[in-house]
């Protein structure tokens, strides 16, 4: 009996992430399956991390994907080529999908159309609709089309309020088995240097460069306002991206910082109530989010998908808008609304002075407000759901492959 095929189309860098989640689960399910992959945002690194071949072109255009959040973004991708680069990867997906079992899409209404447009049956992850969003999620005609047609076999939801929305709304295959952004956090045990007794900080700034390094320097302004006026101790760890990690000699010398491997440091601050002038740390480690962030007491992030995971966790949000592209004041206020009240937004413009000062009273607080910490845990699982959606989701898919003659 010959592998079955199962083609994977995701339209965002955390889509893509989302679906290695699930074909990891299915490899591991022990299920027959020749996989193949095309993104339609970015570049796949996601993907060439789990070994899983692309079938058509990809290209990082200067939106990063987020073109909605500003039409001059747009006509920047256009110039870029973006036209061309998509109908490539269409005649690719065309040409692939013949020989596929099904199409196993994540994303909105493009990955929807694109898994319909190849005649094969598909499933799909919504991952840009929720009912937290938009109060009573608006389909709109030709999505529900889409995802009320014989060819889509399942539609899985990012929570559970949504699911219960669509089925209300007459879609009954919409369900929700748990989101696998929750199924990737497992730590690896590394040392953080951690000193008992003291809070920690967790500084997330991104993973698309030059973006990325710019919220990066936003977030050093933070923590030295923190360092100077902060009435609780705490101690700071990042989770980078290696390719940032390679930027810290630069933005050391742009930020009056000090760097050496992986840790920056800035002498002279006096923290309250004491006269002598104290250095502040700021440790950074690729790859570690999930060591750091799980015994983190407050993050600060200006990202999406990690803010999600930290949200889910349990973990108090801190954000400040950047300058964009991706994590502006527009995708933190619908963030806010996503996740709850998990998250608190500070200013409703690019970070300025006054904004960081807010932000760091806002953590003072944070750090202090028992009640508030614990409603924020009960907030993550409501929100985000248990571990173990992708496992799920590889099951259905399974079954079905299994079934399919």
């Amino acid at each position: 009996m010959k592998s079955k095929r199962v083609l994977f189309l995701s339209n965002g860098h955390g889509e893509d992430e989302i679906n290695c989640q699930i074909l990891k689960a299915l490899r591991a399910s022990g299920a027959d399956v020749d996989v193949s992959a095309m993104p339609i945002v970015g570049d796949g690194a996601a993907y060439a991390r789990s070994n899983v071949p692309i079938i058509g072109p990809t290209s990082q255009m200067p939106s990063g994907g987020v073109f909605y959040m500003n039409p001059l973004f747009f006509l920047k991708d256009i110039g870029a080529g973006l036209i061309a680069l998509t109908w490539q990867q269409l005649q690719a997906v065309w040409t692939h999908s013949r020989r596929c079992d099904l199409v196993v899409a994540t994303g909105d209404i493009v990955a929807a159309a694109i898994a319909h447009s190849t005649s094969r049956p598909y499933i799909i992850f919504l991952s840009a609709h929720s009912s937290y969003y938009e109060g009573r999620v608006d389909l709109g005609l030709i999505l529900n089309y889409l995802l009320s047609s014989q060819q889509c076999l399942a539609v899985f939801t990012r929570d559970a309020l949504t699911a219960a929305d669509l089925n209300q709304q007459g879609l009954k295959k919409a369900q929700f088995f748990g989101n696998p952004v929750m199924d990737n956090l497992k730590s690896t045990n590394k040392d953080l240097q951690l000193k008992p007794g003291v809070r920690t900080i967790a500084l997330l700034p991104g993973s698309r460069l030059p973006e990325a390094t710019h919220n990066l320097v936003l977030l050093l302004e933070l923590v030295k306002e923190l360092g100077t006026n902060s009435t609780v101790t705490v101690q700071f760890r990042a989770a980078l991206v290696p390719s940032l990690m390679l930027e810290l000699d630069d933005v050391a010398v742009r930020t009056g910082w000090l760097h050496r491997r992986g840790k920056l440091t800035f002498p002279g601050i006096k923290p309250p109530g004491s006269e002598a002038a104290a250095t502040i740390e700021v440790i950074c480690y690729s790859d570690a989010f999930a060591d750091i962030v799980q015994p983190s007491n407050l993050v600060i992030g200006m990202t999406g998908s990690a803010i999600e995971q930290a949200v889910g966790l349990g973990k108090p949000v801190i954000t400040i808008p950047g300058n964009g592209p991706s994590f502006t004041y527009r995708f933190a206020e619908a963030q806010n609304r996503l996740l709850g009240n998990s998250v608190k937004v500070i200013g409703t413009q690019p970070a300025n002075y006054d904004i960081i000062k807010e932000a760091a009273l806002a953590c003072d607080r944070t750090l202090q407000d028992k009640s508030y910490l614990e409603t924020c845990v009960k907030n993550g699982l409501e929100r985000m759901g248990r571990a173990g959606g992708s496992i799920k989701i590889a099951n259905f898919v399974a079954k079905y492959l299994r079934n399919d003659n």
